[in-house]
């Protein structure tokens, strides 16, 4: 595929992916572990059949090193999910998975002893100046959508203990992303390690990331057919021939098709662009789907949300080394430092 075509698919499926998700999230926010225990079934069905040709393939990584990176996986997964579940806002997980290398330069000067140029110091506090910008205001807007939604208590110390329960659980969700965000970090330096020593095999780590994680939604088999029975209930939505589906399984459809022609996309641009450009398209397909979630959704998005946002994609795009700052970076090779 042309490397054009590609990075259009890739806006078209990431955007359009995160819009069923919006749709699924809004109905019934606590659906987290359906909408990922059908992503995983999807693309373990699609990779046992085109990957691993019904386990013919041997795998070039072994199944043994795949093990610790998919208890990680499965964790970030689960923990992300919960996150809706307390009413965090789907423009407030893109920010905060906008600031990944946070943990990863972290982790990384911690674990792997690794140093780093200055830029990429000033990168994560911009980062991490604009998430707590965003933080702080997304915590004041859920104050107010409590207090707009409930009826206010006569007794003042009741009200203000049911903002405090209503706020701790929204707190609650910030940290399951926080923890997820480090488990992240974790899972991509046993990744750094394990392709180091077995090479980097993508299509096959895309597979058994998702394949080997699903017996593990064992534990989640009644939340799972909870939300069954919940989809089963919507509003039927006629498909043609006399057929009809009830709407948030064509909206999981929707959402299950478009990840696959991301993730795919993606995979594309790795093996037909450098790994900055494959950066520059997904930071810049990250921010275009917190412009849509904002605009098409009507999510609240305030002056200290707009500032906090414009810090963390500054950040994003100093880190990557997209733009070259003098006195921040090192010379370039053949480059005389002034």
């Amino acid at each position: 595929m042309n490397p054009t075509v590609a990075i259009a698919f890739v806006f078209i499926g990431c955007c359009s992916n995160m819009i069923f998700l919006e749709y699924l999230i809004s109905a019934i926010p606590t659906c987290g572990n359906l909408i990922t225990f059908s992503q995983f079934l999807f693309i373990s069905c699609e990779g046992l059949i085109t990957t691993s040709k019904f386990f013919t393939v041997p795998p070039k990584i072994p199944i043994r090193s795949y093990l610790v990176m998919v208890a990680y996986f499965f964790l970030v997964q689960v923990a992300n999910n919960a996150s809706y579940m307390f009413r965090v806002s789907i423009p407030l997980q893109m920010i905060f998975r906008a600031g990944s290398m946070i943990p990863s330069l972290l982790l990384g000067v911690l674990i792997l002893k690794k140093k780093y140029s200055k830029a990429k110091y000033v990168s994560v506090m911009l980062v991490t100046m604009g998430i707590a910008m965003c933080t702080i205001a997304s915590a004041n807007q859920e104050v107010k959508h409590v207090h707009d939604d409930k009826e206010p208590s006569k007794d003042p110390e009741t009200e203000a203990q049911n903002v405090f329960n209503d706020l701790l659980l929204w707190t609650l969700g910030i940290l399951m992303l926080t923890v997820a965000l480090f488990l992240t970090a974790g899972m991509g330096i046993i990744q750094e390690k394990t392709y180091t020593q077995f090479g980097k095999h993508p299509k096959e780590s895309l597979f058994y990331n998702h394949f080997l994680p699903l017996p593990g939604f064992i534990f989640l088999a009644s939340d799972i057919s909870h939300h069954v029975s919940l989809f089963n209930q919507t509003t039927p939505v006629s498909v043609g021939l006399g057929f009809s589906i009830p709407q948030m399984w064509l909206f999981l459809i929707g959402n299950l098709l478009t990840q696959y022609i991301c993730i795919r996309s993606v995979f594309i641009l790795t093996t037909e662009c450098s790994a900055l450009s494959v950066t520059l398209v997904v930071t810049l397909r990250k921010f275009v789907s917190l412009i849509l979630s904002i605009f098409y959704f009507h999510n609240p998005f305030t002056h200290l949300h707009w500032i906090g946002t414009s810090l963390t994609f500054v950040g994003v795009i100093l880190f990557t080394e997209m733009v070259h700052v003098p006195g921040l970076m090192p010379p370039k090779k053949g480059v005389k430092a002034d």
